[in-house]
């Protein structure tokens, strides 16, 4: 059963993300619960015509997606970059089969971090994607956001490649829990 309808606040750059999935017809998302992508999230749950999965790990969004794909459905997995190294064995399949593939990622270990814990995963997210074949984009404003995740699902759905639009940890803003 779908949640109620859901409207962002004024200020949230995420309203700009999740049009651009729409547009793009993403009819699956995937993702480990993040503060970061709260908003997004509740807005897809929200939506009828986007079926949203909670996943237990990270690299299980790789799988969910490539079969999404292979049932004719785009799908894109929402994550934190703590769990990008949870994913690089499953990224081989990716790379293996062809399949497209669109992951946005809130970045953390940069910025005004306040968790020594995520800055080694935050200083080698970039290179850990283009290791693995990805397009990485890289989002520091709203607008990038938006416009880098439109360009992002066109990409890898017209071009059947993996691609990554890390979302900076100055734009998502400082955790201070």
């Amino acid at each position: 059963m779908k949640a109620k309808a859901f409207s962002f606040a004024a200020d949230d750059w995420r309203s700009g993300v999740f049009a651009a999935l729409k547009r793009q017809n993403v009819q699956q998302m995937a993702y480990v619960p993040d503060a970061g992508h709260a908003s997004l999230i509740t807005a897809c749950h929200a939506d009828a015509e986007i079926e949203s999965t909670v996943l237990t790990t990270e690299e299980e969004g790789v799988a969910l997606l490539a079969g999404a794909d292979l049932g004719g459905q785009r799908g894109v997995m929402l994550m934190q970059s703590s769990g990008v190294g949870n994913c690089v064995n499953m990224f081989s399949l990716l790379q293996s089969c062809g399949f497209p593939f669109v992951t946005l990622v809130t970045m953390r270990g940069e910025w005004a971090e306040f968790n020594p814990w995520q800055i080694p995963m935050g200083k080698v997210t970039e290179e850990t994607f283009k290791r693995s074949g990805f397009i990485v984009y890289r989002a520091d404003t709203g607008e990038d956001a938006a416009a880098m995740t439109a360009s992002a699902v066109q990409l890898a759905y017209d071009s059947n490649c993996p691609v990554a639009v890390l979302l900076s940890q100055r734009l998502i803003g400082a955790k201070n829990f």
